[in-house]
C-alpha cells in the first residue's frame, strides 16, 4: 500500500481530525483515510445510522417527531 505524508497540517486541523477519529472510534490514521476514500469515491459511502458523516433525513425525523407528540397544526396565511 502506498503512504503519503502531508506537510504544514495546521495545528488547529490536526486537533480537528484527532476529534473527529474519537468521536467515530477510530485512530487518526484509520479516520483520515475514510475522508479521503469518501473523497474519492463517494457513490461506495455506506450510510451508517447514528455515526458521523451519516447522511440524516432531516423530513423523515421531523415527521416522526411528530407522530411521537400527537402532531402539530401550522396555520399558514
Amino acid at each position: 500500500m502506498a503512504s503519503v505524508t502531508i506537510r504544514n497540517l495546521s495545528d488547529a486541523t490536526h486537533r480537528a481530525l484527532k476529534l473527529r477519529a474519537a468521536r467515530n472510534r477510530r485512530s487518526l490514521e484509520a479516520e483520515i483515510r475514510e475522508i479521503l476514500n469518501d473523497a474519492v469515491f463517494p457513490s461506495r459511502r455506506v450510510k451508517k445510522k447514528g455515526s458521523s458523516g451519516a447522511e440524516i433525513k432531516l423530513g423523515a425525523e421531523l415527521a416522526k417527531l411528530g407522530r411521537r407528540f400527537g402532531g402539530i397544526e401550522l396555520k399558514i396565511d
